[in-house]
């Protein structure tokens, strides 16, 4: 994630990063499947209908939004304060979700799920399908914590918004679905990721992503 991940995190795995899924932690010497280090997102658009829109601001739980429900072994917290400015309180609204349905799509096992491509377009919707794909070739998913924080959101002259955030996860690791196992790391430097995301405002109001770059063991992210 994407993730969300990066989901979420970066989302153009190679075929050697998809052989050594790891835990999301960065203990490890294998890497981690949820991201690599700084991979710039780049594709075509990806396939699938995507839900009914909402007509509401975006930062609102309009009718319409795909329902999120994650598995109980899985949790998040965001510390990302309101602003106080309309648009940018969205752009933090809608980056939460869109974390948490790429999530979604790797516990469903679908790298076409209708919830992350409500809230991904273009080159972040592609990248992230290839990304979602990896767990499902290896029959992986998520468990443990995601932490993030230290957000700058911004809104260009253009109307394009901007989004760079933390996440940690170092509590949070890869479980493969056949056998159960988790595999779980220590936490190092490299269980702390930046993300820089690049987003527009659809026609439906919601603020979608269409970039992201990260950067595993940012300086900025250390505790």
């Amino acid at each position: 994630m994407n993730r969300r991940p990066t989901l979420l995190a970066a989302l153009a795995l190679t075929a050697t990063a998809a052989l050594t899924l790891s835990a999301c932690g960065g203990g490890s010497d294998e890497g981690s499947a949820k991201d690599k280090d700084s991979d710039k997102i780049a594709g075509a658009s990806a396939g699938g209908e995507k839900p009914t829109s909402p007509s509401e601001s975006s930062a609102s739980a309009a009718a319409g939004r795909p329902k999120i429900e994650l598995p109980s072994d899985l949790s998040y917290t965001f510390d990302w304060p309101k602003t106080g400015d309309k648009e940018k309180d969205a752009i933090l609204t809608d980056s939460e979700q869109s974390v948490k349905a790429v999530d979604l799509a790797i516990t469903n096992q679908d790298a076409l799920d209708k919830g992350y491509l409500y809230y991904y377009e273009g080159e972040g919707a592609a990248e992230t399908q290839n990304f979602i794909q990896n767990y499902v070739d290896h029959k992986a998913s998520l468990t443990g914590s995601y932490r993030f924080y230290a957000p700058v959101v911004a809104v260009g002259k253009d109307g394009a918004g901007s989004l760079s955030y933390c996440e940690d996860q170092g509590k949070a690791y890869v479980k493969y679905l056949e056998t159960g196992k988790v595999k779980k790391t220590e936490a190092t430097k490299k269980s702390y990721v930046i993300y820089h995301t690049s987003l527009k405002k659809n026609d439906e109001g919601v603020w979608v992503i269409h970039k992201i770059v990260s950067e595993r063991g940012s300086a900025k992210c250390q505790p």
